[in-house]
């Protein structure tokens, strides 16, 4: 079944205390075969850069290398095309993540399978992938980053000094890593200026999958991920059982400062994480527990929202969705000190009071986690 890379420009002014948001525009982007889109950041000029894959070579998408390619976007104000480019080899790409960087060009991660193409110096197996792009979006450079064994990029980010940290999971013990703790870990890089690694550190446990889906950078210069771990030992303490989410504080060096472990004896996952106004933190994923650390559960998998102080302490978390799968992936601090968060739902009761099959869905909560607006039934609502 072709799917088209679609578009949504929210009218956030109106996401309040008692307003529904509107639709300003919305663009299908895409060809004859499938899109995906994975992230997408507003740029300097207004616009939107927006990062994904794509198996297409005609419509809208031009320069397919083959199989699968990265797809990079760049939408004006109102979402009309000002250029694209696709990325990759004769095999699989998917981009995951993108992020302008301070001479007004893009920092873009996520993973290859190629050798070819645009792509070099593949260790084996999937690779981190990571391409820095100019303001056009030509090619500047591009590193390839792992082992033998399959290491998924996930999250990069600049930091202050034009540096680069890229965040996602490897299960590789050679090529660029130099640490395995066992499994499947969390693998942290650090790049210069020009894609040279500066350093790399893993974390989890010896048995278990570890991964990092965000990172983000924090007002003391360290670094915030999340993610999920499956481990009760190593750098992972509080595992409740199956996947819980993690959430990890680490210093400018990538030393860890604390970690926590959240969820109950379902499977949880960690997504997006934020600093907030307080020099807190807010993450949302999903749930799959009912116990532990979650209250309010309603069936399948729930949005979950968790908000942490400055040292890590778990202050407040809800659950949002119905019985069907929800899942949350991103989440920001508004202006209001609430928060906005966004994700996918397949459910049809509860929180959600309309739904397409599978559908996007957006909520406003103000700072105490309490729903804002008419978009979903309860807390308060």
């Amino acid at each position: 079944m072709k799917k088209r890379l679609i578009i949504f420009a929210l009218l956030l002014s109106s996401f309040r205390l008692s307003a529904q948001p509107s639709i300003q525009w919305q663009q299908c982007l895409g060809g004859t075969e499938s899109e995906t889109a994975q992230d997408i950041q507003q740029t300097n000029d207004g616009g939107f850069i927006v990062v994904g894959f794509t198996t297409s070579n005609n419509g809208d998408v031009s320069g397919n290398h083959g199989g699968g390619d990265w797809w990079v976007v760049k939408i004006n104000a109102i979402g009309d095309i000002q250029w694209q480019r696709t990325l990759g080899g004769s095999s699989t790409e998917t981009a995951n993540s993108v992020s302008q960087t301070i001479d007004g060009g893009y920092i873009v991660a996520g993973q290859t399978f190629s050798n070819n193409g645009d792509v070099s110096n593949n260790h084996g197996d999937w690779d981190y992938w990571v391409v820095k792009l100019n303001y056009l979006g030509q090619m500047e450079w591009q590193k390839t980053l792992g082992g033998s064994n399959p290491d998924y990029a996930y999250s990069v980010r600049q930091t202050t000094n034009g540096s680069y940290i890229v965040a996602g999971y490897s299960s590789s013990t050679d090529g660029d890593i130099t640490q395995n703790i066992g499994y499947s870990d969390v693998w942290l890089v650090k790049l210069d200026s020009v894609g040279e690694i500066e350093w790399d550190k893993s974390y989890g446990g010896i048995n278990g999958a570890d991964r990092a889906f965000s990172i983000q950078l924090t007002k003391d210069g360290g670094y915030i991920f999340a993610g999920e771990t499956n481990s009760s030992d190593g750098d992972v303490e509080g595992h409740h059982g199956n996947d819980d989410c993690w959430v990890v504080k680490l210093d400018s060096n990538g030393d860890l400062e604390w970690q926590r472990a959240l969820g109950g004896i379902g499977s949880d996952r960690g997504w997006g994480v934020v600093q907030t106004s307080d020099e807190g933190y807010a993450m949302v994923g999903y749930a799959g527990s009912l116990d532990g650390d979650i209250t309010g559960w309603q069936g399948y998998y729930d949005y979950w929202v968790v908000k942490l102080s400055a040292s890590g302490v778990l202050e407040w978390q809800k659950t949002l969705g119905g019985s069907d799968e929800d899942w949350g992936r991103s989440i920001c601090q508004t202006v209001d000190d609430g928060y906005a968060v966004v994700g996918i739902t397949r459910s049809m009761d509860g929180d959600v009071l309309v739904n397409h099959g599978q559908d996007v869905w957006a909520v406003k909560l103000d700072s105490t986690g309490n729903c804002c607006g008419k978009n979903t039934r309860r807390h308060g609502c």
